[in-house]
């Protein structure tokens, strides 16, 4: 097997814990978080800070998950008094605030250089070996956190969830704690990104603030919204189209003889087309949720 196809399907795997975690608040608990990249970056940081300071994987791996959590439960104590619009620009002013940080924070995070030298502890030293090793952990870890979320879909929590985000009145009323429930939504989702991040920087062997930007957050979006909102087959199909496409753009560039600078752009601007139209063909997205309904 290439290098090349174990890297597309080990980046394509992180992505889709990514988009899996965001789908829990999105597309479960309809919550427009805008700063969900806060979370990869606090567990790609973790594993980078965790390496610098001799810390073993587990230990890194747990305080990356459980300080994410804990912003995850911050940024839900903001939507106390704020309308869900407000709250969503709120999360994407508290991803910036974390990178703003990272930046300025030289002897801690490395500063705009980033940390590097993050070696995994399965690491073999051969490069060939530890690429096969790496896609076989990103792909257990993503079947174990794509049946967490079809259980959790299906149980009572996630059935609150959704009725939280269709009926927010109904669910109050029937006795759901709404301010509760988007904080276990939000803590969940953190834990996953969390871990999403953790890989990420023990894949790359770099952190950087680049890996908290805003732009990582709508790509996400986009992803998720292409394969179906509230859908986890829907998730996982949007993310592969997607990954395919940017893997697409740089052979085009060869062929039509495209220049290289333009060659990010195209990668945005042939997502924001597809977005846009599967938003006018298919607003639920490839594959959109199915709800069950009650025969009258």
């Amino acid at each position: 097997m290439s290098d090349f196809l174990l890297h597309l399907i080990s980046i394509t795997g992180i992505y889709a814990l990514i988009a899996l975690a965001l789908n829990i608040q999105a597309g479960y608990a309809g919550l427009l978080n805008f700063g969900h990249i806060a979370f990869v970056g606090i567990g790609a940081y973790s594993a980078g800070i965790g390496t610098q300071l001799g810390l073993p994987f587990v230990q890194a791996s747990l305080i990356g998950i459980v300080v994410a959590m804990l912003v995850g439960a911050g940024m839900a104590a903001l939507g106390r008094q704020l309308a869900a619009d407000y709250w969503g620009i709120a999360t994407l002013a508290v991803a910036e605030i974390i990178r703003t940080v990272a930046i300025n924070e030289d002897q801690l995070t490395g500063g705009a250089q980033g940390l590097g030298n993050i070696v995994a502890p399965w690491s073999t030293g051969s490069q060939q070996q530890d690429s096969l090793i790496f896609t076989v952990v990103i792909l257990l870890a993503l079947l174990l956190v794509a049946l967490m979320s079809l259980r959790l879909g299906k149980s009572r929590f996630g059935r609150a969830l959704r009725l939280m985000r269709e009926q927010p009145q109904l669910a109050t009323c029937m006795g759901y704690p709404l301010q509760w429930l988007k904080c276990r939504a939000l803590m969940c989702s953190a834990a996953i990104g969390a871990g999403a991040g953790v890989l990420l920087a023990y894949y790359t062997s770099y952190v950087s603030p680049d890996y908290l930007l805003s732009s990582e957050t709508f790509l996400i979006w986009s992803m998720v919204m292409i394969g179906g909102l509230g859908n986890v087959a829907g998730v996982l199909l949007g993310v592969l189209v997607v990954q395919c496409l940017y893997s697409f753009i740089p052979f085009a560039k060869d062929i039509f003889n495209i220049s290289s600078d333009i060659t990010g752009a195209l990668r945005l601007g042939a997502v924001g087309v597809m977005l846009l139209a599967c938003l006018l063909g298919r607003a639920g997205g490839l594959l959109p949720e199915r709800l069950r309904r009650i025969p009258s």
